[in-house]
């Protein structure tokens, strides 16, 4: 498959107050029926103001990451956790059957990150959310392992992985070794500029599709990664909430 460079064109743009969302939903750009691509359903670019509340509405069948980079958050959820997320502070909401939850944006600082909707290999799976610490807020020069279905600080219920990496001006990094095989990836330019190969340069916002295993990635300057893998011929439930084909809606 050639390279597919995903731009500002390909996003859905909402601002409700102090809450700000670019929204891709990655298979539109292959020209398909499906929103999304294998178990990556949807990626949110959020901007939040502080003291903002995002009020207890509910999920079912979407596998949430939450991606802090800059801000502070207050979580509360219909399964009794209620948990303040950082930047070295992550969760994932598997959300299955039945989950609400809330978002309060705390301290000064406004709020950056992802909200990574990816789906999960069935439907009505039970409620869990988990949390997790990093020892450190960014992974300089190699990838971080964030989110996979096995052997991952959180787990993804289908055959998807999410990795990180701080890539300083003038380094090359490769994709990071997989459990499968041609995998098909998203590599996402969350801050800086890069190079994908020789041909595609992303600023901020903006990524590539790309196939199997096989490309270098340039940093024009300090610029912060985020890669989402799948194995699109793994079973997935694409009827979620948020994750699910929103074509078929």
């Amino acid at each position: 498959m050639k390279p597919i460079k995903l731009t500002a064109e390909h996003k859905r743009g909402h601002r409700k107050g102090g809450f700000g969302i670019e929204v891709l939903y990655p298979g539109l750009a292959l020209g398909q029926h499906d929103t999304g691509i294998g178990a990556i359903g949807r990626i949110d670019h959020a901007k939040v103001n502080p003291g903002t509340l995002i009020a207890m509405h509910p999920h079912q069948d979407d596998e949430i990451l939450s991606y802090m980079r800059e801000g502070v958050m207050v979580h509360k959820d219909t399964v009794g956790n209620e948990e303040e997320l950082s930047n070295v502070r992550m969760m994932m909401m598997n959300a299955g059957h039945t989950f609400q939850h809330e978002e309060k944006m705390t301290g000064t600082q406004p709020i950056e990150m992802l909200q990574i909707f990816l789906r999960p290999r069935k439907k009505d799976l039970d409620a869990q959310v988990q949390f997790h610490e990093f020892d450190t807020i960014k992974s300089q020069d190699t990838w971080r392992l964030l989110a996979g279905p096995e052997k991952a600080p959180l787990e993804v219920r289908a055959e998807a992985w999410v990795h990180d990496a701080f890539l300083r001006s003038g380094q090359i990094l490769e994709l990071p070794p997989m459990p499968k095989a041609q995998l098909t990836h998203i590599i996402y330019a969350f801050a800086g500029t890069v190079s994908v190969g020789t041909d595609i340069v992303l600023s901020a916002g903006e990524s590539v599709i790309v196939k199997g295993s096989d490309h270098k990635i340039v940093a024009h300057d300090d610029s912060d990664l985020v890669l989402f893998s799948t194995n699109t011929d793994a079973p997935v439930f694409k009827g979620g909430m948020f994750s699910g084909n929103m074509a078929r809606k």
